[in-house]
């Protein structure tokens, strides 16, 4: 059928046009201006600067030498190879890279913009999502995070039950290949309200959520059985292909692979454990508030915590007002393995501040060595890539900066970093934005003192 345009709507699709025009222009012009590193071209050294190893001694004016991506050598005197390009970091201190152990870096820009939010499915069961392939690798937030040290990160999906499969990242590179070190790193759940909650904003009532809740777990339930009986029955080889939903689940049901459940209250953490032990499955607590309440449980069956951000409110009006900021001391003298990540429900764009995080831990009681651990080496060795990143030790990835001092001072400044031996470049739409202003006003400060001749 053939539809004709009066002439009265022409004024309207003429509008029309020109809005998506402007927003198609807008978007493709939103790429970060950095240039990602080239591959290394020979033996680097970073010379007499002090390295904080995180899985071993500190050494003070040492030298780390690089090649190929690799650390080759790490010591106080080392002898290097011709050719070897040396920069000189004498009273700098070399850090392995920061890691933020979930977030949704690549996959959304703009919070409050749906269209620059590619961060989840419609649905409640997608384990065949992967994460890094929605990355965007142009995104304005990626140079933010790496310019103050965060040069890896885990980026997942949301929304529904099954979210999906997340991956680790390398914050540097042209394509989401290059960023990715470790593709379907773990499956993500979204563990159902075990308790009717009571707020202004909740609608429904408490038997409503109530019924809500068992019909999500029933089908939590049903899915796993059902992929279990079907794989089972994929082992015969006159069998039909398994369903690309039930194939994504497999390395899960296998013991592969690590499903992340996203739980912080005492009756999920207790109904997720029951359920990985239910179904064999290697599985690491995602926020963990009510952790410290689950210390057997999680000890007897071995289960790490991300905790979810050390910026967090008390839950309930009887908690003590520094209640998430003790979390991670409390599970380090508990015995729980753990590690900190910035809170990923306000935005990839809080992922430069994973360090304050660590900051605010160890100003309630966290050692600070172990503070550095938690956003380096643990959530390299919970998402099972601690053998590649995490540390800087000889075979491990050249992922690392140089800084001015602690990274978990806010006076520290990044000066130098490097992603697989590639120099990062560490401008940032915020630098970009601050320089421009500081010129701008010290050009008018400088008109008004002329003026004033």
């Amino acid at each position: 059928m053939t539809t004709t345009t009066s002439q009265s709507s022409r004024p309207w699709t003429v509008a029309v046009s020109l809005i998506l025009a402007c927003l198609l222009a807008t978007a493709t012009s939103r790429a970060s201006d950095q240039i990602p590193g080239a591959p290394q071209a020979g033996p680097i050294a970073l010379v007499g600067g002090t390295i904080h190893t995180v899985s071993g001694k500190v050494i003070k004016g040492g030298t780390i030498l690089f090649e190929q991506g690799r650390i080759t050598a790490i010591g106080d005197k080392l002898e290097l190879p011709e050719g070897t390009e040396q920069v000189d970091v004498a009273g700098k201190q070399i850090y392995p890279a920061l890691f933020d152990s979930y977030s949704s870096i690549g996959l959304v820009e703009i919070n409050a913009v749906r269209a620059t939010r590619d961060e989840a499915e419609t649905g409640n069961l997608n384990p065949n999502v992967r994460a890094e392939v929605s990355v965007n690798p142009d995104s304005e937030l990626i140079p933010v995070a790496r310019s103050n040290g965060v040069l890896l990160a885990l980026s997942a999906p949301s929304g529904g039950l099954i979210s999906g499969q997340s991956a680790v990242l390398q914050l540097d590179g042209w394509t989401y290949e290059d960023l990715t070190v470790k593709s379907r790193a773990a499956m993500h759940i979204r563990w159902p309200t075990m308790s009717p909650v009571s707020d202004w904003w909740v609608e429904a009532s408490a038997k409503e959520q109530m019924a809500t809740r068992d019909k999500q777990l029933k089908l939590l339930e049903d899915t796993f059985l059902d992929a279990q009986h079907a794989w089972r029955a994929s082992q015969d080889p006159a069998a039909d292909p398994l369903d690309i939903r039930v194939a994504a689940m497999v390395p899960m049901l296998a013991g592969k692979q690590p499903v992340v459940v996203t739980a912080n209250s005492v009756s999920q953490i207790q109904a997720a454990v029951a359920f990985a032990v239910r179904h064999k499955l290697r599985l690491v607590i995602l926020g963990g508030y009510d952790a410290i309440a689950c210390v057997e449980l999680l000890k007897r069956h071995d289960v790490p915590v991300i905790v979810g951000g050390v910026y967090r409110l008390p839950q309930r009006r009887d908690d003590d007002y520094d209640a998430a900021y003790t979390l991670p001391e409390r599970l380090r003298k508990a015995g729980i393995t753990y590690c900190i990540a910035s809170n990923g429900r306000f935005g990839a764009s809080n992922i430069r501040n994973l360090p304050y995080h660590a900051a605010t831990a160890v100003a309630y009681g966290l050692p600070e060595a172990e503070a550095l651990k938690a956003i380096t080496l643990y959530p390299a060795q919970i998402l099972g890539v601690g053998e590649q990143v995490g540390s800087l030790a000889v075979g491990r990835d050249a992922t690392l900066f140089v800084s001015s001092g602690d990274p978990l001072e806010t006076s520290s400044r990044v000066q130098r970093a490097y992603v697989q031996g590639r120099l990062v470049d560490l401008s940032s739409k915020h630098k970009q934005l601050f320089q421009k202003y500081r010129t701008k006003y010290q050009q008018q400060a400088d008109a008004e003192a002329g003026e004033g001749q």
